[in-house]
Parts: C-alpha cells; structure tokens; sequence
C-alpha cells in the first residue's frame, strides 16, 4: 500500500468499544489522513483526522462511502435482541455482506475485517490453537453462528477479489474503563452492583472447571488493526494476552474464597434467569465460553511487530474501576450509566434492545 500521498481509512462500527479505539489509533499514525467514521446513530464525540456519517449496513448503500478509501475496516456488530436471532443475523451477517461486496466492487485496497476467537470450533481450555484452527464456530448461539458464516464468506471473496487484501483479527475478549457500561448492559444486565466490584466485598468467587479466558485491552487491539491497515499483510491474526484468566485469577484479585460450581448449575442458572429476562446473556453464550480454545498469537508477534502493552490485572483493574464509576463515552453504544438508563433497561426487557 502506497503511503506517500496519505491513506483514507473507513471505520465500520466507529462508535463502539473498538471503533472508538482504532479511531483514535488510526488518528495518531502519520501515514493516515483522513478517517471517515461510520455508525447506525449520530455521536457527539470527536476525535483527530475523523469525520463521521451515520449509515446502517442493512439499509444504506455503502459504495459511496467506501469509495476511494485506501482500507475499509468493518466492526459493526449487535449483540442485542438476544431473543430475537433474526435480528442480529440480518445486522451481522446480511450487513457485514453488504460492506465486504461494497468494498470489493469499489476495488478498495485493504479490507480489515474483525472476526473473533468465537469463530474457532471447540477446543479444550487449555489448548492455544494457532489461524488454521477450524473456524465452524458453536452452533448453539447466534454470535459464533454469525462469526463462522462471515469466515466462509470471505474465503469465498478472497478468490472473487485478490486485488482487494483481506486481514481477518481474531482478539479474544476485549475490555477498557470506557466499554464498562456497554458491556454490562450487554451481558450482565441492570441488576449488577457495581459497587460491590472491590476487594474485599465479595466473599466466593465461583470456580467452575476448565472455565477460562483470556483478556484484552481496547488500546493493544486497536493497534493490531493499524499495523494490518498499513502493513502488507493477508490472512487471519489471533489476539491475546498471558496469563489466561480464570476463577482463581479472580479470587485472588477479590480476596475472596474459591467455591467449585458445576457447569450444569451454572448453566442452568444462567438459562433460568435469560428465560426471565433478568440477563442478557443467552445460555448458548454461556455454551460458547465454555468451549473456546486459548489462542497462540505468535503470528501477530512476528508478521505485525505486535506486543500487548497491558497485562491481565491491569485490564481488569481498568474495566472494574468502570463498573464501579459507570465510565461510558459520548457516543451511543458507550453511553455512560446511570439510574435512569438501567431503568430503562427493566422497562424494554433485558437484552431486548438493539
């Protein structure tokens, strides 16, 4: 990709945990000049070399934006209705389409795409698959369903389009002090406590068997994406941190004491109280977490020069210290908490709410 005169980056999904970061990445890099920031509902919030437009993949004809842009970099994902499928498969799956068919037809250089470590089939918890690890996803809920069906649209596409590079970043979970509200909205729901997220407070922390994660912070991801934007590079990129987190991570952290829960418990109770609309979160989530492999990101290491700078406790300390203040940012899916919004939430139905 030629830097010489500048590059125009368009950011799908701008507005949003990620979005927000990359934007602000691709703002302090030299070689970007001008980022045209895309998002289904207006924002306030600004940031250097960024315009934004308000667009929805599902209705709107993206080949005006995209065109002339140097790199096309598609975000743009709904969690929510968790009980209505339809829904999120027709923003996901059927808009994610409509970008990556938009950018091609425009003939845009670079196509960055973020996928996710849901995309990968089952593995064991204690396995770090590498980018050929199959991604069938699990097909027991919507997200990694959506995910494996974008993998194989755009194997399809790069054999349609090989002047069009396409990188697909696969982060695991991803968190900063900004998302705290957004993500609790979207998978915890109104009846958290923030407050009680301290040391000290918390008496047991769960331990259910082989149930781990690894973490994230918005920034180290973000700057996985501008180094695929700028770098020659194809193909697929996992993202994560060491160590993993796990219930005795969290313990540890919480001063708390370890309880051993069973899967089935902790499933059924996460099923009762979806079913209730008390959470978000679907049991099939639940079902997907619990069967994610580790990810080897040695690939991103070497090819993209990239190395996390935040390490697990300081992630979470970050996103914590958010619950607990209600930390959001001027834009729609970043909106900071308060009493009001998590009425709101009651009153629209728990995980009702695109």
């Amino acid at each position: 990709m030629d830097t010489a005169r500048g590059l125009k980056v368009v950011v799908v999904g701008a507005t949003g945990n990620l979005g927000t970061g990359i934007v602000e990445a691709l703002g302090r890099e030299p070689d970007i000049t001008e980022i045209v920031g895309v998002a289904r509902r207006p924002t306030e919030w600004t940031s250097p070399k960024a315009t934004f437009t308000v667009a929805d993949t599902t209705t709107d004809d993206f080949r005006p934006i995209v065109r002339g842009a140097d790199a096309v970099i598609h975000l743009s994902w709904l969690f929510q209705p968790t009980h209505r499928p339809e829904v999120t498969w027709e923003n996901n799956v059927l808009g994610a389409i409509s970008v990556f068919e938009a950018a091609a037809a425009e003939k845009v250089p670079a196509l960055i795409y973020s996928s996710s470590v849901a995309a990968y089939s089952p593995g064991r918890s204690t396995d770090r698959v590498t980018e050929d690890w199959p991604t069938h996803g699990w097909p027991g809920a919507a997200y990694p369903r959506e995910k494996s069906y974008l993998e194989r649209f755009l194997d399809t596409l790069e054999l349609q389009a090989p002047e069009t590079r396409i990188v697909r970043m696969r982060p695991y979970f991803i968190f900063k002090r900004e998302s705290a509200t957004s993500q609790r909205r979207l998978f915890v729901g109104p009846l958290l406590p923030g407050n009680l997220l301290r040391s000290g407070l918390l008496p047991v922390m769960p331990l259910v068997e082989d149930l781990r994660a690894q973490v994230l912070h918005t920034s180290d991801v973000a700057d996985a994406f501008v180094r695929a934007t700028i770098r020659p590079v194809r193909g697929a990129f996992n993202l994560a941190t060491e160590p993993p987190v796990d219930g005795a991570f969290l313990a540890e952290m919480f001063s708390a004491r370890k309880i051993p829960v069973p899967r089935a418990a902790l499933r059924e109770a996460v099923r009762a109280a979806w079913h209730a609309h008390l959470v978000p979160a679907s049991p099939g989530l639940l079902d997907t977490v619990l069967q994610l492999p580790l990810l080897d990101s040695t690939r991103a290491r070497t090819e993209l020069g990239w190395e996390p700078r935040y390490s697990p406790p300081e992630i979470l300390e970050e996103f914590l210290s958010g619950l607990r203040e209600g930390a959001g940012m001027p834009t729609a899916p970043l909106a900071p908490d308060t009493a009001g919004r998590r009425a709101h939430e009651v009153a629209t139905g728990v995980g009702q709410r695109p």
